[in-house]
């Protein structure tokens, strides 16, 4: 059973940086997909960002060229580096990975960007 623990969500204000991590446990293969995905209130959960073990990347539209997603040197943590942020930014964050073809959620972190 994979855990995964996210960390570095908060307030930020309009123009902002933030940066997400997220740790996976309970396995010692590599998880072949980890990413991040948003839920703002009212709306459905959506992809931000995922990256595989070999770094192919995709993104949301809406975050190219903002949001930067990356695997860290310790096995199975991924990190979204997230700057220029916006007001529409805001949501609870959800780190996800993909192993065996099972999906794992974190349990979110809430980043709200307001003046």
């Amino acid at each position: 059973q994979v855990q995964l623990v996210e960390s570095g969500g908060g307030l930020v204000q309009p123009g902002g940086s933030l940066r997400l991590s997220c740790a996976a446990s309970g396995t010692i293969l590599t998880i072949n997909v980890m990413g991040w995905y948003r839920q703002a209130p009212g709306k459905q959960r959506e992809l931000v960002a995922r990256i595989t073990s070999g770094g192919t990347t995709n993104y949301a539209d809406s975050d190219k060229g903002r949001f930067t997603i990356s695997r860290g040197n310790a096995k199975n943590t991924v990190y979204l580096q997230m700057d220029s942020l916006k007001p529409e930014d805001t949501a609870v964050y959800y780190c996800h990975a993909e192993h065996f073809g099972i999906p794992y959620w974190g349990q979110g972190t809430l980043v709200t960007v307001s003046s």
